[in-house]
């Protein structure tokens, strides 16, 4: 079964804290230039995980993934040629 997951980003004070980060979830993406970090976590433990790393002094902010709450069904606006004139008609 396949589990949904969400992303948090994290944002820190040092790149000594990043070890600590990875208790949260799965740690996907560091980077140490900007200082943050990329955190997977389940959807039904986003909440308690996001509060409590809120909480963290070495955090200074974490933002919500909005990734599963988007549209990803797109549609072409272009028409189809071939849909739209029926060539076997007449034969």
């Amino acid at each position: 079964m396949i589990t949904k997951r969400q992303g948090i980003i994290v944002w820190f004070h040092q790149m000594k804290h990043v070890k600590h980060l990875k208790r949260y979830g799965h740690m996907i993406h560091v980077s140490k230039k900007l200082k943050y970090a990329m955190i997977y976590v389940d959807q039904e433990r986003f909440d308690d995980t996001y509060e409590s790393l809120l909480k963290l002094s070495y955090v200074t902010k974490a933002e919500p993934s909005y990734k599963p709450y988007i549209k990803t069904d797109f549609e072409s606006k272009v028409v189809d040629k071939e849909k739209e004139y029926d060539y076997k008609m007449g034969i």
